[in-house]
């Protein structure tokens, strides 16, 4: 994997992470100005009501964000060292979670009335997949200059 790859990977990386902290400074009052803008910017069907379950799913879905994105990051760290066919399988594998995701999440933001999240989660997926492409594409000129 290029060096070029790896940092736009890890930029993908931060920006996942960012939203988890973005997620859990929701959990307190004194912290929530974050996660009010989220709110104004995704528009939902009504008000937001700030009250202790919401903090919490906040708090915990914030955390998970942070560690989803952490993981991702540790797999491309640790994937450059990999022999190829081992890399290319634990892609697979993290390209399909996060597809995953992507479909359960939007379908489950348009439902509940907050469909500009599936904007936003449409525009991380596609960013990601752009970068798996720009990888694949680049693994294929290695191969065949060697």
């Amino acid at each position: 994997m290029n060096g070029k790859w790896q940092a736009q990977m890890q930029l993908w990386c931060g920006a996942v992470m960012v939203f988890g902290l973005v997620l859990m400074s929701g959990a307190f009052e004194a912290t929530g100005q974050m996660a009010n803008i989220l709110f104004d910017i995704l528009d939902g069907p009504g008000p937001v009501t700030w009250d202790p379950a919401l903090r919490f799913s906040l708090a915990l879905m914030g955390a998970v964000t942070l560690g989803w994105g952490a993981t991702v990051l540790a797999v491309v760290r640790g994937t450059g060292d990999m022999p190829a066919a081992q890399a290319l399988a634990l892609w697979r594998g993290i390209t399909a979670a996060l597809l995953l995701w992507y479909v359960v999440d939007s379908a489950l933001s348009v439902a509940t009335g907050f469909w500009r999240n599936a904007l936003s989660n449409t525009v991380l997926i596609g960013w990601y997949l752009l970068l798996m492409r720009r990888n694949t594409a680049t693994r294929a000129v290695s191969a065949a200059s060697s």
